[in-house]
């Protein structure tokens, strides 16, 4: 049996308050955070949710080092 994803909830959680807000994210800015705290415990090998936060992640650290 699959293992669940540990930051499922928070990805949801994402979604739902996009839906609600129309999709205006500084509406969402704590349930944001709250996943890339997950994806920063968890990382994108052991959580697929966290795949588009860590690219993000590292185009920050990119920007940041240039």
């Amino acid at each position: 049996m699959p293992h669940k994803d540990p930051c499922q909830k928070q990805a949801c959680a994402i979604q739902k308050c996009l839906q609600a807000n129309k999709y205006i994210e500084s509406m969402c800015e704590d349930v944001i955070r709250e996943m890339r705290r997950c994806c920063e415990t968890h990382g994108a090998d052991k959580s697929i949710c966290c795949s588009g936060f860590s690219k993000e992640q590292k185009n920050i650290e990119n920007k940041s080092a240039t």
